[in-house]
């Protein structure tokens, strides 16, 4: 074998192995990290994973954050040759969101276990992935910033919060301020916790109300339609016993902090409260997605930014609901594809 040959044999086995591990988790220690309301998150640590290869001039790179309970581990299937993001393509950084059981959270933190975590917003989630891009990964631009779900929201706070990071944004069934429909179930979500008698203030052996957890995800992220067609009246009682015994699912905590953060959103906050003025400031051009029959995060919010900002907006329309992927994958994919190649 020649020379050149085996050095590229090498490198091809090098890069390979790089790659692989680049998949895996990772952290980023941020140390004391000083939040919004002025708190400070003490030894401060951020998730997440990295796919396929940034190219010379770093202009390549997309921020892809995790829903709400959601892990950079989940949002793997998205990544790769004619998926939703792909890695042929883009250098892809899959960012786990503050208090979701892998970066810090109330289930993992030493310093601040449970409910001694303090509470977080939105605002703290991007900051800390803005200093996981700037600090760790040395990366000043981003191609696009794109999510589903919370990781919408997330995509939604970065339009506004670092308007010249990105040149592209696409919130996909997100909300730049949760509409009133979309409090009361995140605070019914709270409220069901902490009324468990196996809550004991954030300190349970077990986490409590895993049956509502249940019913309420059931109920909100599909529609009735859709979710009469998916199951049975005997699979609904039997999954429904499951949950009781379940270990399975969100830290209770955790989603506790998230849910807060998710009802304090109002990405027009710093402009007064005014959306107009929130809309002026993104400089990214934006595709937003939302479902018009999503019950978790309902689409009037998304729809009326999209207006207000003269963006492209796809409406899905079909019994899916929030788990839009179970109808619409296909078209969705197609459509961020096309727009991150324009």
């Amino acid at each position: 074998m020649r020379l050149s040959s085996r050095l590229f044999l090498l490198c091809t086995l090098l890069c390979a192995t790089l790659s692989a591990f680049a998949q895996e988790q990772q952290f980023a220690n941020l140390g004391d990290f000083k939040l919004e309301s002025g708190e400070v998150l003490r030894d401060c640590r951020i998730g997440y994973r990295t796919f396929g290869q940034l190219n010379a001039d770093k202009s390549n790179a997309i921020l892809f954050p995790t829903w709400a309970g959601g892990t950079t581990e989940q949002l793997v299937g998205s990544v790769g040759a004619e998926r939703l993001a792909d890695s042929t393509k883009y250098y892809v950084i899959l960012v786990d969101a503050l208090s979701n059981g892998v970066s810090s959270s109330p289930s993992n933190s030493q310093l601040q276990p449970h409910m001694q975590f303090p509470k977080i917003t939105l605002h703290d989630m991007v900051a800390t992935q803005h200093e996981l891009l700037t600090k760790f990964l040395h990366i000043d631009h981003l191609k696009a910033v794109m999510g589903i779900s919370m990781g919408g929201i997330q995509t939604f706070q970065w339009m506004v919060q670092y308007p010249d990071f990105m040149d592209k944004a696409i919130p996909i069934v997100g909300s730049p301020r949760v509409a009133p429909y979309d409090l009361l179930h995140w605070k019914t979500q709270i409220d069901v916790i902490e009324n468990d008698p196996g809550w004991h203030g954030g300190d349970y052996p077990k986490n409590p109300a895993r049956e509502a957890e249940y019913e309420l995800g059931a109920i909100l992220l599909s529609t009735p339609e859709h979710f009469n067609q998916t199951h049975t009246r005997e699979q609904v009682l039997k999954e429904i016993a499951h949950a009781q015994e379940s270990t399975e699912g969100s830290d209770a905590n955790n989603k506790i902090r998230q849910a807060e953060a998710i009802i304090a959103l109002d990405i027009s906050a710093s402009f007064g409260g005014s959306m107009e003025k929130a809309a002026s400031t993104v400089k990214a051009k934006t595709l937003i997605i939302v479902a018009k029959r999503d019950h978790t995060v309902t689409p009037g919010p998304a729809t009326e930014f999209a207006h207000l900002m003269h963006a492209e907006l796809l409406e899905l329309d079909d019994e899916c609901g929030h788990q839009y992927g179970g109808c619409e994958d296909a078209g969705v994919q197609q459509a961020v594809v096309e727009f991150l190649g324009r």
